[in-house]
């Protein structure tokens, strides 16, 4: 993360990524995401923003790799995470703590479905134009 903001350029990128991140995030609240493909695809375009707003400095296949083997194991870990606060909302009835359980829940779910596969999407695109990158990179050093 410190990388994004190391230098001016690496910081305005940011910074602009960020403000889309919003923008889109803003839209999609506003469309609303309920069964609504528009939306959700306003709501993926602005996690990927997000997530490109971080990673965009990194220049090796096997940060973007890394990565996605977290974001894989992040969704699991969220969906069953997700399912152990739903029966726990559930089991204790009504109440501040069954709400709260539930909520907690939610948010999980969200990261699961929500965030890690626009991560997944940007992670794999990330590595294999990296790979290709630095493969032409290393084939020009030898080619001198």
């Amino acid at each position: 993360m410190l990388e994004a903001l190391s230098t001016p350029r690496s910081r305005n990128t940011t910074f602009v990524l960020l403000a889309a991140c919003a923008v889109l995030a803003i839209g999609a609240a506003v469309v609303g995401i309920s069964d609504n493909p528009p939306g959700i695809g306003l709501a993926f375009l602005s996690a990927a923003a997000g997530v490109l707003a971080f990673v965009h400095p990194w220049r090796t296949s096997k940060q973007y790799r890394y990565l996605f083997y977290m974001t894989f194991v992040v969704f699991f870990i969220s969906a069953v995470v997700h399912g152990v606060f739903e029966v726990l909302g559930q089991r204790l009835g009504g109440g501040l703590v069954a709400g709260a359980l539930s909520g907690v829940g939610v948010l999980f779910f969200l990261i699961a479905i929500l965030l890690c596969p626009p991560c997944m999407v940007v992670a794999a695109i990330g590595a294999i134009v990296m790979a290709i990158r630095n493969r032409r990179r290393r084939g020009e050093t030898h080619s001198l």
